[in-house]
């Protein structure tokens, strides 16, 4: 069985200790690809590092994640264009615009991630959206720049089941993770009403743990907890979701069955 981890930082500090064990538990679960969305000039150089060092399974992006935008911007931007020049990125990602924590640079924000997206068409690379608190405001900067060369994967979906239609008709993806598996959250009868072509999964370690691993430090290794409940939600058998969904994320990112 495999699977595709399409969202996660396991560059981060979190990790410093065991990356390595994180690696081999990940591809012992079938989970031998994982994609590495940026988020800033800070953890480039760890991202990057990790990439080289895992060459048959990391797969790096390139992009400003949202609240990292701040008066140093332009130099972020700037950055991020010329990395994205050498054709070594999978990606531009993480981009979008987040609400959550601050709205001092909303602006700043929408600009960074129009201007992003911008530049997903010019070097045809598929965008990986960071939104919180902001379905509208991301929606409506997507709609605006949608062309038949943009697509990509709204990540760590947690909306409801309109809002997930609306994405799916611009024809994006929608990345699912451990948020499905909480009690409460919803998010499992949304999905079971969402057409399957259009679901990845991802986990967004070091955050988000699925049950039973909620409150601890999330990683790769606990991507099947999620297809498990994707199956239950969708009467599907857990081989058919990793089928399904490894074949989504394939297809999204441009990846060969070699990687």
């Amino acid at each position: 069985m495999k699977f595709i981890d399409s969202h996660t930082h396991l560059y981060l500090q979190h990790f410093d200790e065991d990356r390595s064990a994180v690696i081999q538990r990940a591809v012992g679960q079938g989970v031998s690809t994982m994609l590495l969305p940026a988020i800033d000039m800070s953890t480039f150089d760890a991202m990057t590092a990790m990439a080289v060092a895992y060459p048959k399974h990391c797969f790096p992006m390139m992009g400003l994640h949202p609240t990292s935008v701040n008066e140093l911007v332009e130099n972020e931007l700037t950055f991020v264009e010329s990395e994205l020049s050498t054709g070594k990125y999978i990606a531009v990602g993480e981009i979008g615009i987040d609400l959550y924590w601050n709205s001092t640079f909303a602006d700043q924000q929408k600009d960074a991630f129009r201007r992003q997206l911008r530049l997903a068409k010019k070097y045809q690379l598929p965008v990986v959206i960071h939104m919180r608190d902001s379905f509208s405001e991301v929606y409506q900067v997507v709609k605006e720049e949608a062309t038949e060369d943009l697509y990509g994967v709204f990540h760590c979906f947690t909306g409801n089941e309109e809002e997930g239609r609306k994405i799916i008709d611009l024809g994006f993806y929608l990345g699912i993770g451990g948020v499905i598996t909480f009690k409460n959250s919803g998010l499992e009868k949304v999905v079971a009403n969402l057409p399957m072509e259009y679901l990845i999964l991802e986990t967004d370690s070091p955050y988000l743990t699925p049950v039973p691993f909620r409150g601890k430090r999330n990683e790769s290794s606990y991507i099947p907890y999620i297809a498990q409940k994707i199956a239950e939600v969708t009467n599907k058998s857990l081989d058919e979701i990793a089928e399904i969904t490894t074949q989504n994320a394939m297809q999204l990112f441009k990846l060969t069955s070699s990687q």
